[in-house]
């Protein structure tokens, strides 16, 4: 078991979402870069790796149909979640406030688990430090969101630990499931890892689609796309 993994995915997540306590704003321009360096990353792991080693597995020939429903099963999950997965936050009314945002909490941890699974079969390493990154603004967005309602620092560590800890059990059932040690399902693996593709496509694919004003993506933007690209172009060739 690689446990550094485990420790890499729980710890960005986690300290990601406790930087509100010290920096307490939304528009870290830090945090916007880490963003579209981790939305690049993980569109070119995507490419360069799921896809071509989903396509050489069993029944490959309908795995196109589970990147569809992963896709649009990232569509249906952020009516609920906001965006956050994204790092997005959206200030709130006063008549909104003191209302914990279940729906916005269940579709984040949903997408967390399943951004987990992958790593089963990164064997090269090129995953992880893309979906960790990428969970740093998703957890400061979802602990923006907690300060918004009012919710105690103890509530906000808490909620922010349930977040921090998805990612880890996906990768730990997937872990399972791929070594054939979680009941009898290790055929259904790569029609689990069509349907994480389809979410990271569209998760890479919006972060990268999200410019600035008259849709034009700024220079600083532009070198943290260039630099995930490149990272994940370097990895690839080098593996």
């Amino acid at each position: 078991m690689e446990t550094w993994k485990i420790l890499v995915l729980f710890f960005c997540a986690f300290l990601g979402g406790l930087c509100i306590f010290l920096v307490k704003s939304d528009k870290s321009q830090l945090l916007k870069l880490i963003l579209s360096f981790s939305g690049a990353y993980l569109f070119a792991i995507t490419v360069l790796h799921l896809i071509p080693d989903a396509y050489s597995g069993p029944d490959h020939d309908q795995i196109g149909i589970y990147i569809l429903i992963g896709f649009l099963l990232q569509i249906f999950l952020e009516q609920f979640s906001d965006g956050v997965e994204h790092g997005h936050v959206h200030h709130q009314h006063d008549n909104e406030l003191q209302i914990f945002p279940y729906g916005i909490m269940i579709s984040l941890c949903l997408h967390a688990f399943l951004e987990g699974m992958p790593l089963a079969v990164d064997h090269h390493n090129a995953l992880i430090f893309g979906i960790a990154l990428h969970h740093i603004p998703a957890a400061f967005a979802l602990a923006s969101i907690l300060m918004q309602n009012k919710f105690s620092t103890n509530k906000i560590v808490f909620y922010l630990f349930v977040f921090a800890i998805m990612a880890p059990l996906g990768f730990l059932l997937s872990v399972g499931i791929s070594s054939g040690a979680v009941g009898g399902i290790a055929l259904y693996f790569n029609k689990i890892m069509g349907i994480v593709i389809g979410i990271f496509l569209h998760i890479s694919t919006t972060i990268l689609f999200e410019s600035g004003v008259e849709h034009k993506v700024s220079r600083r933007k532009m070198v943290a796309v260039l630099l995930g690209v490149s990272i994940a172009l370097i990895g690839f060739y080098v593996s």
